[in-house]
Order: structure tokens, then sequence, then C-alpha cells
């Protein structure tokens, strides 16, 4: 039986699992949901259970038994730093390495090479690597004190500008305040808010309104003073690179207008940067790191 090895991209929204043989042949991908550890305490099993279940997910759809044997997992989580705060994740291998997602997109966005990785889904961080092997992360402070350019701090702060306005009596932004609500299925902004405090509306779910709140244009400023803020991050870590490359990727840069801003930013700061998408998605870094773990010739994944 071949070598499997897998790699996981744990993150505020969902988490991907992928499974590979020794030769960089992916074989299958598995979700489970969210994996972060904000708010956890030691009764938690979010951690566990994400990585545990969309690792099996994976080893349902490749036809292996669920209880398969790894040669090495990466698993990267959004905010791990060093500490579970919950039950720790149990893995069907003798070599499982817990790390931070922020290195996991690096290593497939950029396939190893340095450069910088801007992150943008529910939550936002730059994080570079250079020739020397030192890396630095900007951002990435959380959605309580920053992450600009995130799903989640472009649908809070859209939300708060509509609730500005009820106070104020500013009817001009009825039409968008008609939208939020329909969105969340909730018949007023209060209610709104209610089920943000009571945690019936999750970060996931406050974030997935984004790409609804930024076909308006009074919310599509405010994604566009997040996407300069992140393009100045990037510029700041490119800016001592011999080889200035940097990757974007995250579920923000399908939407073309804030890849492009992110993009021009980073270009007008940095002219001579090489700027692209990803070449791989995050949980494919984590199974490069896999193979580095195991001492293997990192592979060019094959689907």
């Amino acid at each position: 039986m071949s070598t499997l090895v897998a790699g996981i991209d744990g993150g505020q929204s969902s988490t991907v699992a992928l499974i590979a043989d020794e030769r960089g042949q992916v074989l299958s991908r598995g979700t489970s949901g969210p994996a972060d550890e904000v708010g956890a305490d030691s009764n938690s099993t979010r951690l566990r259970d994400a990585l545990r279940e969309a690792l099996a997910d994976a080893c349902r759809h490749a036809g292996l038994p669920v209880e398969s044997d790894f040669a090495a997992i990466v698993a990267g989580v959004s905010g791990y730093e060093g500490r579970v705060y919950g039950a720790m994740p149990e893995m069907p291998t003798q070599r499982f390495t817990l790390m931070h997602d922020a290195p996991v997109a690096h290593a497939g966005a950029l396939a190893g090479t340095p450069g910088a990785v801007v992150i943008a889904g529910t939550g936002s961080v730059v994080y570079a690597r250079d020739e020397t092997g030192l890396s630095q992360t900007l951002g990435g402070w959380g959605f309580l004190f920053g992450d600009e350019g995130s799903a989640f701090s472009i649908a809070r702060d859209a939300l708060a500008l509509l609730m500005a306005a009820e106070d104020d009596d500013d009817r001009s932004l009825r039409g968008e305040t008609h939208a939020a609500c329909d969105f969340f299925a909730m018949g007023s902004l209060r209610q709104v808010g209610r089920a943000v405090y009571s945690g019936e509306l999750t970060r996931a779910r406050l974030a997935a309104f984004t790409p609804v709140a930024i076909r308006f244009a009074r919310f599509r400023k405010i994604a566009e003073e997040g996407a300069d803020r992140l393009a100045a991050l990037a510029h700041r870590v490119l800016a001592a690179m011999k080889e200035p490359r940097a990757a974007l990727t995250g579920g923000l840069f399908t939407d073309a207008d804030f890849y492009e801003r992110v993009r021009g930013g980073i270009l007008a700061a940095t002219p001579s940067a090489q700027v692209g998408r990803a070449k791989y998605e995050p949980a494919a870094g984590a199974l490069l790191l896999a193979y580095r773990e195991l001492g293997l010739p990192v592979p060019e994944l094959r689907r």
C-alpha cells in the first residue's frame, strides 16, 4: 500500500484535509466545520473534532478506512500559538505537527519559495519568509483588534454603519438594511445584534454576509480600505527582499475587484514585485510541509 500523507487547513469557517501518496498524487479532499479555538475552554472539542472529521471525510472520499495510518500529518490552525485550550487532537500518525495556519498558507501559495502570502478569509494576515528563512507576521490581530480586509471585519463595519444610520434616521441606507435583515432571516437590525451577542450568529456566519455587502457602493468603500491596508502591510515585508514575491489567497480574493485592489496596491508601492494568486490552497501547503517533515523530496502535487 502507498505511503499516506495528509495536510489540514483549520480555519475560522471550515476545515479542509487533503490526502496524498508519497509521489504527490492527491487522492482526496475532505471538509468539516471551523477549527479555531477563539473563546474555547478546557471542555471544548472544537479543534479535535474538526481535524478528525475533515480527515475522516477525506478517507471516505478516497475509499480508505477511516482508521488508516499516515506517515505524517501537518495541520495549520487559525490563531494557534503553541497551546491547545480544549481537547488535544488525536491523529492516526506518529508524526503529527500542529502550527499556525499562516505558514501552511505560505507553503502552498508560494510552493516553498521566499516571499509573502496575503490571506483574506474570515480573518486576515500577512506572513512572509525571506531568503534566509526569517519569518515575519503583520496583521492577524483577530476580530476584536484588527483583521482589516477580512470578511468578518467588512461585515462588522457594514452592520455598524447600518445601525448608526438607523439611530440617525438616515433613510438612504434602507435598501442595504433590508438586504442585511433578509440575509440573516431576521426582522430587524436589533435582532441581528442580539443574535450576535447571544452566539446564535457565529463569526463565520457574519463573515458570509460580506459578498452581499460589497455589492453596495457604501460598503465597497469599507472593503477598499481593508484592501489598501493589506497592500500596505505586504509592502512593508516585501521592501527588504531581494526578489519580492507575493501570493494572494483566501475567500475574499474570489472577488475580482478586491483582488485587483490589493494586487495594484502592492505593485504601486513595490513595482519590482511579482504578485499573483496562490499556486496551491493552504491544505496543500500543509501537505508539502508533511513531505518535508518526512525528509522526502517535495513533489509537484497532482490531482
